[in-house]
């Protein structure tokens, strides 16, 4: 992001606007994923390899040298809107192959994905010898080739219904179970957190480097190993959710991540790199961990027939909480002392938790 405001001269606060037009991107794809009920309707695995390719080529075009502003929240946005056929289209192929044991799958799935989204850090980290297209170009490569391999390795589950019709009405008649509603209300609040966490990482240990000043930070090698250590964390809550079941897990995870936001401020004080690094990265384990455990529950509450696009109604609502989120942050960013900031993410979480509290099993 830093490169590209360089490259063509933007203003600081494209930061923010850059980040939420993927989300935004998103939110109109999983829209008309799930008013048209794409994934419930056609093959998975194609409309995931479609969508990656078409996704990848958007990426691309912000290679192109006359972009501005414009274009470029333009491109950032129709990338978001492919993804709309990745993410909640991947959980659907996971749930057409695994009855039992879903929790477990989707923590592997999740995983994948946070180290997805903290790949770019590392390649700005061990690539500074690189120009930021090369960034462009390796990232856009992966996602062709992951959609090949899923079009290719990944036929349709075993378990999956499809539905021969388009429903119009799917988008409503999820939320009339009171339990699909905790699940989904639980996931809305990990969200107003999750991605303005991600996003902000490097505008943290930034920060923390301005408030001392004698500490020097790798910040793009820090920011890849305090998001991907998520990863992890959706595996063993994966398995941690056989034994105590995904709801438990879930409602552990969002409390802590809770915590987590109500005593950034304090982080921000201790002269202690390590204090503050180890405290980022235990933000990132518990921030992440609930997500796999959220659309398990969302997954197993769904109709059959519609759960692909009840997963996918539920994406679209939860990524456009995060556009509010990380605008709020990128424009308290600009006027305030920005280690309180991180307290309003708490709204989310205490949220989240009301409402997971309320689902019957």
């Amino acid at each position: 992001m830093g490169d590209l405001i360089t490259n063509f001269n933007l203003n600081q606060n494209s930061l923010g606007h850059l980040t939420s037009a993927v989300q935004l991107g998103f939110i109109i794809g999983t829209l008309t994923f799930a008013i048209l009920t794409v994934s419930d309707r056609f093959s998975p695995s194609k409309v995931f390899f479609v969508s990656a390719v078409l996704g990848a080529i958007c990426n691309i075009g912000m290679l192109l040298e006359f972009n501005n502003f414009m274009s470029l929240m333009s491109l950032r946005m129709l990338t978001g809107f492919f993804l709309a056929g990745i993410y909640p289209v991947g959980m659907k192929i996971a749930a057409d192959y695994y009855d039992k044991g879903l929790g477990k799958a989707l923590g592997y799935l999740v995983g994948a994905l946070v180290i997805g989204t903290a790949f770019p850090h590392i390649l700005k980290g061990y690539l500074h010898t690189f120009s930021w297209h090369h960034i462009l170009l390796i990232t856009s490569a992966l996602a062709v080739i992951g959609g090949l391999m899923m079009f290719i390795l990944v036929p349709d589950g075993p378990y999956r219904k499809q539905s021969v019709t388009l429903d119009v009405s799917a988008f409503s008649k999820v939320f009339k179970n009171s339990n699909f509603r905790a699940a989904a209300f639980g996931y809305f609040g990990h969200m107003w957190e999750l991605y303005a966490f991600w996003a902000f990482v490097p505008v943290m240990l930034k920060y923390y480097t301005i408030l001392h000043p004698e500490n020097h930070l790798n910040i793009p090698m820090l920011s890849f190993f305090i998001i991907a250590v998520g990863g992890l964390s959706c595996v063993l809550g994966g398995y941690i959710s056989q034994y105590i079941g995904a709801k438990k897990t879930a409602f552990t995870a969002l409390l802590l991540s809770c915590i987590c936001c109500l005593i950034s401020p304090l982080m921000f004080e201790v002269n202690s790199v390590s204090t503050l690094i180890g405290f980022l990265i235990i933000w990132g384990i518990v921030v992440i961990a609930d997500s796999p455990m959220f659309s398990t529950l969302v997954a197993q509450n769904a109709d059959a027939k519609i759960k692909g696009t009840a997963l996918t109604i539920v994406n679209c609502i939860g990524f456009s909480i995060t556009i509010i989120s990380i605008q709020i942050l990128n424009t308290i960013n600009s006027i305030a002392d920005t280690k309180y900031m991180y307290l309003l993410l708490a709204i989310g979480p205490i949220l989240g938790l009301l409402a997971l509290s309320k689902k019957k099993s």
